[in-house]
Parts: C-alpha cells; structure tokens; sequence
C-alpha cells in the first residue's frame, strides 16, 4: 500500500545524539540508540472515521521521534498497519450501506491527506492487513503447530469444503508464558482485574465458552455468513486483531526492533499480546522500548469514534486553518500527558505561527542576510542546540516551544539556521 509523500528535512549544522525516551515496560526513561537502523513500528488506523485529533497526535510524536534520530544521523526504516479488516469496521459499512473496502479506501486516502498536510514523514512500509492474510495465516499455523494455539467451536461458523465444521483459533497465554521468557504483563504492568476490565472493553471476549483462559486473545476467525474471508492453511477466516501487528512487525523490522509506538490505548491488550504473539513466533522480544502517547479529550471526555466526540483534521483544514498550526497546537502539549483540545488551543498556535513567521520566517531570513550580523557570534547555535537538548529528552516539545517563543525579540547571527531547526526538529517551515 502506497503512504504519501515525504516532507523535506533539511540537514541542520551541529551535532546530535540518540533521545531518551519513555519505555512503559519498565516505567523509566531508556536511551533509544539504535544498533544500526533506528526500527520503528506505530500501530496504524483502522479506517472507518479519520483522522482525529488524537490520532494526529500519536502520529506527530512518533514524527518527532524520528526527526530526533535523523538530527543525529540514523537512517530511519518505519512501519505502520492499516487494520482494514476488524469489526469495528465491518459494523460502520453496515450501518451506513457502504461496502466495507469503499469505506476502508475512502477513509484511507483521507489520512494520507491529513498526514501529508501535516508534514508527518510516512512510513516506509505502509502495510494493510489484507495484503498480509496469508502471512498471517502462516503465522497461526506455526503457533498452533507449536502448542500456542488451541481451537474454540463455533457454533455460527461456515462449514469447509470438505464438510468439516470450522473453529476459531486462540492463544494460549499459559502454554507461552511456560515456554517463552514472555509473561502477559510484561509490557503494561497490570494486575489481573485491570487486565480483565480493559480486555472486555477493549475487544476481548472474557466470557468466551470454550477458552482455556478469560484473557486468551483470538488468533483466527473462522468464516461467517456475510463477513468477508480468506481461504487459507488455518481454514476460511480472517486475523485477529493483535497477530497482525506481530506478523507485520516481524516481516518488516524483525526482531528486537528499537520503539513499538502508539496510543496508550493499545498498552493492553494489544501491545501486550503482540509482543507475546511475536515472542512465540521468533524466540525474541518484539521491541527495545514500548512508547506511547496520552490520550486527548474533547468535551470532558477522550475523543474516540465509539463516542463521536471527534475533532477532525480534515475539518479544521476545511475551515482555513493551517496545518502548521494545528502541528503547533500539539506540539504545546508534551506527547505522554493526556490533555483536552479547545478552540482556544488553536487560537493559541495561529498567533505563535504568525510571530514565529514574523522572526524566523524567509522574509526576516533574507533581511537579515542583506543586512549587517548581529555581533553575538553564535546566538543561533545556541539556541539550537537548547532545542536540541530538550527534544533529545523525552521529546519535550513544549520547552522547546517556549525557548523558542523567549527568542523572538532577540538578535541572532545566524536566522537561516534558526529557520532550518524550526524546520527540521519541529516540522513547521516558515
């Protein structure tokens, strides 16, 4: 699947290092260096009503992410999943009369709008779930074969060609937390009711006849009457939801990858089983570090598609806002805090974006280039690097802001370089 194109980065003088960055399994800041390659992994939409606020937000501070590593010189190799065949999904299509792929491209081409606009760099491996089916399916029948995975009768299951009444297939936490070092838990730290409630909330089917376990994620859904299905050497079905992300992580960066990232929304269930689908499938941990984002509230409540309090990007660059702004918007907000948008918040960054224009834009650049340099040699590398030093920890891009806001007023020797940084680190070119 094709992303959308990406922005320009221009180098900016100076030298960097890799960011320390939040790793919810062990609730610490850890050193995000990349071996090689910096490998990271965002999960992605499921595409039936994009692109919210909160989803911007999540894809900014990955974005941010990886200016970071390539400040400091890291080639980048990103991967992101389109689940763009789940349940949520199929009942939007059919409670709105539109063919599940129609809603799934549609609502698709919508992000790639959004994300383009702004300026978010894309992934270099955009991979929807139903271009993987079979490497999914692969998958499953290893865990299966291995002893990870157990079938559960389903009663409302179409019968296979042969006759034969097909099943859903499951994972079986106990056999791999015996047989792996993974342990469910490992990444979100919770107890066991927790686990329970957010399961059921979030997806899951505690109550399930049939499982071994209450917690025990679907691997393999077989065929039903009226939902789309894949032939396949697990029989007709379709993924589950957390397997994807295993086998699309694994395909694409493989193992022990450098950041798994995404809203802290998918701690658990669904990072956690991920790691453990991809533990037992490779022998390996899935990934170094386990960021994620804060969520964002609209209304007194965390803006969500089951609740409809969205606030869409696509609207608001409908109504004549810049995306820069809206980038500016969030960047006031540091990625890990949950926070709720306003009216306000926008207003807010429509005058930064105006000052900041106003001092560090083309216009002052080239004014200040025809005119004679301020005496303080190396104003502008200072403050580039107290930018540097903020996004390196933990992205903190509201002191970065700020230092940058306290600069307006003064004089510098260098605009240009204060431009490219703003540019490059921030994603707002002026």
């Amino acid at each position: 699947m094709r992303a959308w194109e990406r922005p320009d980065i221009v180098s900016v003088p100076g030298e960097s290092s890799a960011p320390w960055l939040h790793d919810t399994k062990t609730d610490s800041l850890v050193l995000a260096q990349p071996l090689a390659a910096a490998r990271l992994y965002v999960c992605g939409i499921t595409p039936y009503d994009a692109t919210h606020i909160g989803h911007a937000n999540t894809y900014l501070a990955f974005d941010t992410l990886q200016r970071v590593w390539i400040d400091a010189g890291f080639r980048v190799h990103y991967a992101q999943n389109v689940t763009d065949v789940d349940d949520p999904l199929l009942e939007r299509a059919t409670a709105t009369g539109v063919d599940w792929r129609e809603l799934a491209e549609s609502q698709v081409d919508l992000f790639r709008t959004d994300m383009e606009a702004l300026g978010i760099i894309p992934p270099n491996d955009f991979v929807a779930v139903t271009e993987v089916i079979d490497e999914v399916a692969a998958a499953v029948a290893i865990l299966q074969a291995a002893g990870f995975a157990y079938t559960v009768p389903t009663d409302d299951a179409i019968a296979g060609a042969d006759g034969t009444i097909a099943a859903d297939l499951y994972f079986d936490i106990q056999a791999a937390e015996t047989s792996t070092d993974w342990t469910l838990g490992d990444e979100s730290n919770l107890d066991l009711g927790s686990m329970l409630r957010l399961f059921a909330e979030r997806g899951g089917d505690p109550d399930r006849v049939g499982k071994r376990d209450r917690l025990d994620p679907l691997l393999w859904k077989a065929a039903r009457v009226g939902e789309p299905a894949w032939e396949s050497v697990v029989g007709a079905g379709r993924p589950g939801w957390h397997i994807e992300c295993s086998v699309i992580a694994l395909k694409e960066l493989g193992t022990d990858f450098t950041v798994q990232g995404g809203g802290s929304d998918l701690i658990f269930p669904h990072h956690d089983m991920s790691a453990g689908h991809a533990q037992a499938l490779s022998g390996h941990p899935l990934a170094g570090v386990y960021s994620h984002t804060g969520m964002v509230a609209y209304r007194g409540e965390k803006m969500s598609k089951s609740l409809g309090n969205l606030v869409l990007v696509s609207r608001l660059r409908a109504s004549g806002f810049d995306p820069r702004a809206i980038r500016l918007a969030l960047l006031a907000r540091h990625y890990r805090t949950d926070w709720e948008w306003t009216a306000a918040l926008l207003d807010e960054a429509v005058v930064r974006l105006s000052v900041w224009s106003a001092a560090f834009g083309a216009a002052a650049v080239t004014a200040a280039e025809d005119a004679t340099r301020a005496e303080k040699t190396g104003a502008a590398a200072a403050l580039v690097e107290s930018v540097r030093v903020a996004l390196r920890q933990d992205l903190d891009t509201p002191t970065a802001l700020q230092l940058i806001d306290d600069a307006v007023d003064a004089q510098f020797d260098d605009l240009g370089l204060v431009n490219g940084a703003i540019s490059a680190l921030l994603g707002v070119a002026l």
